[in-house]
């Protein structure tokens, strides 16, 4: 995302309330405050209930100085939705790459993303509730990495499609359907004692088999509309 400057009411020039005091850093970066907000955050805290002065409280710097980074609390959300979103994006794809056929893809790739809920991974928490229980910016934030999933999961269908020759019935639609319901169930894991994700874990695999099943059947039956590739 990029870097916003503050806004024109606060001066550039440091007040009492920026310099450092005793505990507080006198030189904070971007990273520095998204790991403190990611550290006031838990399974069963939304991005929303942050305040400004805690956030500040724990990065050790004044108030004042958050502004330096963010224009506000709700900048630094989106910037934690966004930065879920890579972080997850980024070890499907290595699943994915490693997995290479097709029920490898699916398993893979599921068993990754259970994997995060069972570390505890605070960026997949944020992503998975800000998509259901957020503000609207930050719904629509999320909702902007779930097309970003969408669109890597396409490419990968149709790769996987042609190389079996098997068929595929609107490629982004079948996308779109595998990764809403990954993020649905993964968003009921999120409350879900740890003896009952293995088998929400087996639900999900047997449910995007299903959805891949019922594509390749459709362009079977509808071969012009059909787009392996």
């Amino acid at each position: 995302m990029t870097e916003r400057t503050r806004e024109p009411s606060i001066s550039d020039t440091p007040s009492p309330a920026d310099e450092p005091g005793p505990g507080r850093r006198p030189v904070i970066t971007r990273a520095d405050i998204i790991a403190a907000a990611l550290n006031l955050l838990g399974p069963t805290r939304s991005v929303s209930t942050l305040s400004l002065r805690e956030v500040a409280r724990e990065a050790g710097i004044a108030p004042n100085s958050f502004y330096r980074h963010f224009r506000d609390v709700d900048e630094l959300a989106v910037a934690l939705i966004d930065l879920a979103g890579q972080s997850l994006r980024q070890i499907i794809g290595v699943a994915r790459q490693r997995a290479g056929s097709e029920p490898g893809v699916v398993q893979g790739c599921t068993d990754a993303f259970m994997e995060q809920l069972r570390a505890d991974d605070r960026l997949l928490h944020i992503l998975l509730r800000e998509s259901t229980v957020g503000s609207a910016a930050f719904k629509r934030a999320a909702e902007q990495q779930m097309n970003f999933f969408e669109e890597e999961l396409c490419i990968d269908l149709i790769r996987l499609a042609a190389e079996k020759n098997s068929g595929l019935y609107d490629p982004a639609l079948t996308a779109k359907a595998i990764t809403r319901l990954v993020f649905a169930m993964g968003a009921t894991a999120l409350d879900m004692p740890e003896e009952g994700r293995a088998e929400l874990n087996r639900q999900i695999v047997g449910m995007v088999r299903m959805i891949i099943a019922g594509t390749q059947a459709l362009a079977a039956k509808t071969p012009a509309e059909a787009h392996p590739s």
